[in-house]
């Protein structure tokens, strides 16, 4: 793929970033159902119809690629090209009125991402990562250097899926290591450590539409991501990413 066929899929990306994002920004704060799906996990009118405009943009714009959405499941499943849609990505925030959740959008050649999306549509922060450089409103942001991991902050999303998914007690080494703890997770901790702000993110338990947006980013940013032995992310179904220097103190601590 040249140049100029990847800037033209960077603006058909946050064409659809700003489909989805009015969606979402007319239903935020507002007084909506919320359902939950065969897994628990909630779902709401907000998460359906901008999974849905998506689909219809591509489909109109690319009917020869493939996509699939956390929502509505697989179309065109063999296509070379495929679309991983998580239209919210930290439902659970966005129905609490809290903004760290967004909408992440992936494009896979041949099952490999090469472009990234995470938007923040209420703050109006759209950050696309083609593995190579990371731009937040055009302009290229960076992972920060952190030499140590007691300099580190560590995030995630949920202290008991640590638990429930990985080993707890070595998750609270780690936490007792770092200069700071906080839980800002889903996606919105990926778009503090690429953009600068944070130096570790993990999270124990990942499916398809929640990991394929964050590798093109958080590799554009010049960091590290993987899956929680330190593999590669695109086939695992956790996540660790951190600035580089600390990366393998954090895999070593976690195992």
């Amino acid at each position: 793929m040249n140049q100029s066929e990847l800037n033209n899929l960077k603006s058909f990306s946050r064409f659809l970033a700003h489909q989805s994002g009015e969606i979402i920004k007319k239903y935020f704060r507002t007084d909506i159902n919320v359902e939950s799906k065969s897994d628990l996990s909630p779902v709401t009118i907000a998460d359906k119809k901008s999974e849905e405009i998506m689909r219809e943009v591509i489909m109109k714009e690319f009917p020869e690629h493939g996509i699939l959405g956390e929502e509505f499941g697989v179309h065109n499943e063999g296509a070379e090209y495929q679309w991983i849609l998580d239209p919210i990505d930290g439902t659970k925030s966005f129905i609490c009125g809290a903004i760290i959740f967004g909408t992440l959008i992936a494009l896979t050649k041949k099952g490999e991402p090469i472009l990234g999306v995470i938007n923040q549509p209420v703050l109006g922060h759209f950050l696309i990562g083609d593995n190579k450089t990371t731009e937040l409103n055009d302009q290229k942001v960076k992972v920060r250097d952190c030499k140590r991991l007691e300099e580190a902050v560590l995030v995630t999303a949920d202290h008991l899926n640590i638990d429930k998914y990985q080993n707890l007690k070595k998750f609270e080494q780690l936490m007792r290591k770092v200069k700071l703890y906080r839980g800002w997770g889903d996606c919105y901790g990926y778009y503090l450590l690429s953009s600068g702000y944070i130096d570790i993110m993990v999270d124990p338990i990942m499916n398809i539409w929640d990991t394929m947006a964050l590798v093109p980013v958080v590799r554009g940013a010049g960091g590290v991501i993987t899956d929680y032995k330190g593999n590669d992310a695109v086939k695992g179904t956790s996540i660790i990413a951190a600035s580089p220097t600390i990366h393998s103190d954090v895999i070593k601590i976690l195992n």
